[in-house]
């Protein structure tokens, strides 16, 4: 499972095959449920035959689980990594972190459908993991968004660090789509507003 902490939206490489074919899934997992796919039909969107994906993944169920532990490790990952990038910044570490998360809501829709609908299908262990690397991620915010706003309540900050992931995984659901630069202010804008109300 990857855990570089490069952002998503970053990598200027070519994808390898099994990054391809995690891809492809995410994609048809989204848009038709995990039980509405087979592994034939992941295949052909990469270009080979269903039984050749065993070669890389042992089946289906490997594949939502690298797909939902994955970008959790690289979410947390990410934000560990603007941390260290803007050391005693509070101002600026939190316009990173809001940066980060929209490239994630923006380029990664099909995961948080996938999260959305199929993370109950996790085995056990992958599933505590997720929540795990999640409950990470959270903190890692609410840290930075009490040195901002001290006078605070700790379940204040942590329940307005929720509604801003509730605002920003939510660009799936959205209807027609603005342009790229249009919707990253408008997700910008959102986010500010649900955090400057704990200044209030």
């Amino acid at each position: 499972m990857s855990t570089s902490p490069t952002p998503t939206h970053a990598r200027t490489d070519a994808p390898t095959r099994r990054e391809q074919i995690l891809k492809e899934a995410a994609r048809l997992f989204a848009a038709r449920g995990f039980h509405g796919v087979g592994v034939d039909e992941i295949g052909a969107a990469v270009g080979i035959s269903g039984p050749g994906l065993y070669r890389h993944f042992p089946g289906k169920d490997a594949m939502l689980a690298e797909l939902l532990v994955g970008i959790s490790e690289r979410l947390l990952a990410g934000g560990r990594l603007r941390v260290a990038e803007s050391p005693g910044d509070p101002a600026a570490l939190l316009a990173a972190l809001i940066d980060g998360h929209i490239d994630f809501a923006l380029d990664d829709r099909p995961l948080i459908t996938l999260h959305d609908r199929e993370l109950d299908r996790l085995k056990d262990e992958d599933r505590k993991r997720v929540r795990q690397l999640q409950r990470q991620y959270v903190e890692l915010w609410v840290d930075v968004v009490r040195a901002l706003h001290p006078a605070a309540s700790g379940p204040e900050v942590r329940a307005a660090v929720h509604a801003v992931f509730g605002l920003l995984n939510s660009t799936p659901h959205l209807g027609a789509p603005l342009e790229r630069a249009e919707m990253e202010r408008l997700l910008r804008n959102l986010t500010h507003g649900a955090l400057g109300a704990l200044a209030v």
